[in-house]
């Protein structure tokens, strides 16, 4: 077993169940580049017995990030890393200064702005304990007052404790707190829109979007963002430069 599997090892005083450790860490440990795309996990035995878990830990853990997409699965085979796509001149901005950038003027319509305890999926991606509170913030993004997206954003409760007071901007707020995402890790995929989210873009049911699930991290590495924005094609344009 490699060393950096060893570092994976789970705090069993922790009251964060050991398979969620282990998928946070591991979790963690890819956006980092800490594995190459492709490259092989070890088997669930030899993990299990690497990090300290039982088989049955390990084997949810690694079904938790396949289902994330970080891992898959290939028959016969074993686990890989799934390649990660990165956009080399995506630069690090909130939606109000893109929209600033290409000339429209942007605000928000606020649908919720609450503590609540952090679900499954943001206790792997920030790192937090189950029932942590996390600020859970919800909004339509407008340019020029025409819906062109649909914000889901949660953070852990030490990064907003009052969801109330942010204002136009999310990440100017964190900035005033002295908590600037200055990293981030997107993921990009295709659906067709929900009645719901039809509804609030304005769009007819089934129509194509685009979701962007952004994982923010602070100076000191700490995730403090995971967002969701269901966006519309027609206002968003992602270009990447490709060399050979």
């Amino acid at each position: 077993m490699e060393h950096r599997w060893q570092d994976l090892r789970p705090d069993a005083q922790s009251d964060t169940p050991l398979y969620l450790q282990l998928a946070s860490r591991l979790a963690t440990a890819i956006h980092a580049g800490n594995w190459s795309a492709g490259e092989a996990l070890p088997s669930e035995r030899t993990l299990s017995e690497g990090v300290g878990v039982s088989r049955i830990t390990a084997r949810k853990a690694v079904a938790l990030l396949v289902e994330q997409g970080l891992i898959r699965r290939v028959q016969g085979a074993g686990s890989f890393i799934t390649p990660r796509a990165s956009d080399p001149l995506s630069g690090l901005t909130g939606c109000s200064e893109m929209l600033e950038q290409r000339g429209f003027k942007p605000d928000s319509i606020w649908l919720e702005r609450r503590l609540r305890a952090a679900s499954r999926e943001e206790i792997v991606h920030l790192g937090l304990s189950p029932g942590a509170p996390v600020a859970s913030l919800r909004r339509l993004r407008r340019a020029d007052g025409v819906v062109i997206a649909v914000e889901h954003s949660s953070l852990p409760v030490a990064a907003v404790p009052d969801p109330l007071a942010i204002g136009a901007s999310l990440y100017r707020h964190l900035e005033a707190r002295g908590l600037s995402v200055v990293r981030a890790l997107q993921h990009f995929r295709a659906v067709n829109a929900g009645v719901g989210i039809a509804r609030l873009m304005g769009v007819a049911p089934r129509s194509a979007l685009l979701v962007i699930t952004r994982i923010g991290y602070s100076a000191d590495q700490r995730a403090i963002e995971l967002t969701d924005t269901y966006c519309r094609d027609d206002y968003y344009d992602f270009v990447a430069e490709l060399h050979r």
